[in-house]
């Protein structure tokens, strides 16, 4: 017998749940501590993309008991809108199986792989089934099931079901026995998952039962979902040949113009004909009679018709206010003194749409000689492995941060300091490098997104920064001025056997200065500032004070009179004699936004003269 026959025999197709059965480190189950953190993370996800299609706050228990060695019992509980019982064993028990796959919206799954994975790993490692218990509604019963996957046909096997009452109204509880390995607080650990999940999910409440019994509540900062992205259709600029002819040949469209324009987004049939037109192909041509040299002949007329960009509603930012709560809640321990967040406008890579947001946490309690600590999201999930192979990563990597006030060997590489990167990347396919979704891959419109968003929150840090290090040097110059000179002066008096001498005038002379002190206090959801003005120079000074404000909208009272309130602006005109003291102040209701500092610029005066505003440069 020929070999090639011999070969042939051996030959079969494999599923993918076998293929999978075999790699399982391909979906991020490559040591037992990142097994155990996958396993929570894809439940998880799974249970906040489910209460909020559904409209619920997430209430999220996940609970982790320790076996036997190195067994544990993971438990991830939520109150979303359920399972029905029909779909429940190919949801956990079939790879490859969801709704989000073919779907152009943000969402946390998109592959169908996740949940199910971890069901996999867990018959893998503990022989053990996946219990699920699931209930749709109040007046429903909740059915339980115990189920294995079957990795030859890809199926689901059940192995015992049942009804249950459960006193929930709704929800969902995934029980896996794993074989992983425990980490406490560290960021590649459940808990740093968790605390993670927490930053940009604001609207969840998850409660975690460690193995030792000791329970972590990430509260709830927001009483509001995040707004629900809508469904696009794909774009002509980011569409593959392949995927036109597989099109192409399922359209229910009678003809190429109808088809272009019903199928693809942001093509109205007056774009459609001009993109047949210049593939010179009769627009009554039915679609599926289309051959492969027009369909290259449309790609190419794409790319010659201007086409409006895709619609973004399909994305949901966190928002820059939130991503702030976010931060200052999960960083309330380590106290820190400046905290930036910037949202960028929505762009596109290959016809497909996303958006970038940054945060940057500064100072406080954090390391000063240590790395910076990097937070990495895609669709608000975060990313804990893979940091080098990251995009997020190359971007803070190209930024020169020496000149905002971070330490960096060369102008490259990660910055050193008390800080906390933060980078959220949303979009409806993100591209990632891997089946276990660590990383992005490197797209240069994303890197540069990122880029741009980065050094907005970084000049703002600056501008922290330099201000405060302006205040620090004239307040110790004052201090050491107004310790020792009224000593001079009373020793003096004393000598003299005279009263002591009036000296403002002399600490004037020699601080020479306008000195700006402000504060911002927070109380019962209102943001006042509190703005004070010395002028220690020898000559009267008249300059304009301008306060930035998040918009008009928020004023509750300001205080004296101002000479304009614009937009984003309280315009203040200021004339102070040598020694003269002034107060101004204004009140915002914090109602959806954070204030807690404030950027103050001025006009009129030279920028050296003066301590703790900036030089304004808008139009006066």
């Amino acid at each position: 017998m020929p070999i090639a026959e011999e070969l042939a025999k051996k030959q079969r197709q494999i599923s993918i749940a076998e293929f999978f059965e075999k790699n399982k480190q391909i979906l991020g189950f490559d040591s037992l501590a990142r097994a155990l953190i996958t396993c929570v993370k894809e439940a998880v996800d799974n249970s906040l993309d489910a209460c909020e299609e559904a409209g619920i706050l997430p209430d999220i228990i996940v609970k982790i008991k320790q076996i036997e060695g190195d067994e544990y019992k993971i438990s991830i509980e939520d109150n979303g809108p359920g399972i029905v019982k029909s779909q429940i064993p190919h949801v956990f028990g079939r790879l490859l199986y969801g709704s989000r796959f073919h779907s152009l919206k943000q969402s946390r799954g998109q592959q169908g792989i996740g949940i199910s994975a971890a069901v996999l790993y867990s018959q893998l490692t503990t022989g053990k089934p996946a219990i699920i218990t699931s209930k749709i509604g109040e007046n429903f019963p909740a059915h339980r099931i115990e189920l294995i996957i079957d990795t030859k046909k890809n199926l689901p096997r059940i192995i015992k079901e049942e009804m249950r009452h459960w006193k929930k109204k709704s929800g969902t509880r995934v029980e896996l026995y794993v074989k992983g390995k425990y980490v406490k607080n560290r960021r590649q650990s459940v808990y740093g998952y968790l605390r993670s999940t927490a930053i940009v999910n604001p609207h969840a409440h998850i409660k975690f039962i460690e193995p030792d019994g000791n329970e972590i509540i990430f509260e709830r900062i927001v009483n509001e979902l995040p707004k629900q992205p809508r469904e696009i259709k794909p774009h002509p600029y980011g569409i593959e040949l392949g995927t036109l002819l597989k099109m192409l040949k399922e359209t229910k469209a009678k003809k190429i113009t109808t088809f272009l324009a019903s199928e693809f987004s942001s093509v109205s049939l007056q774009k459609a004909r001009q993109i047949v037109a210049k593939a010179r192909i009769d627009e009554n041509k039915e679609p599926d009679k289309i051959t492969l040299e027009e369909a290259k002949k449309i790609l190419e007329a794409f790319k010659k018709v201007k086409l409006m960009a895709p619609p973004t509603d399909c994305l949901s930012p966190i928002g820059e206010t939130l991503i702030k709560r976010g931060l200052r809640k999960e960083t309330m321990q380590l106290s820190p003194e400046f905290i930036s967040t910037d949202t960028r406008q929505p762009s596109v890579f290959s016809g497909t749409p996303f958006m970038v947001e940054t945060g940057i946490v500064y100072g406080g309690n954090l390391p000063k000689e240590e790395r910076v600590e990097i937070l990495r999201f895609a669709n608000r999930v975060p990313l804990l492995y893979q940091e080098g192979a990251c995009v997020i990563t190359e971007a803070i990597k190209n930024i020169d941060w020496r000149r905002y006030g971070l330490e960096q060997k060369g102008g490259k590489g990660i910055p050193y300091g008390p800080a906390i990167i933060l980078v959220h990347v949303a979009s409806v396919n993100i591209p990632f490098t891997s089946e276990s979704k660590e990383a992005i891959a490197s797209v240069e419109e994303i890197e540069k997104e990122i880029r741009l968003s980065l050094q907005q929150c970084a000049r703002k840090m600056k501008t922290h920064l330099s201000k405060k290090a302006k205040k620090e040097k004239a307040r110790n110059k004052f201090l050491l001025i107004s310790k020792i000179l009224p000593e001079i002066a009373r020793k003096s008096a004393e000598m003299l056997n005279k009263p002591t001498p009036p000296i403002d005038n002399v600490i004037s002379q020699i601080m020479n200065i306008v000195w700006v002190d402000d504060e911002v206090v927070n109380k019962d959801g209102k943001a006042e500032s509190r703005i004070k003005i010395i002028n220690y120079k020898r000559k009267p000074q008249h300059f304009i004070l301008y306060a930035e404000i998040p918009s008009k909208d928020f004023l509750i009272e300001v205080a004296p009179k101002p000479l304009e309130i614009r937009d984003k602006i309280i315009k203040w005109k200021v004339s102070l004699k040598p020694s003269e003291k002034v107060e101004f102040s204004f009140k915002l209701k914090c109602d959806g936004i954070d204030f807690d500092e404030n950027s103050l610029y001025v006009l009129g005066i030279d920028p050296v003269n003066i301590v703790g505003a900036e030089k304004w440069e808008g139009e006066e």
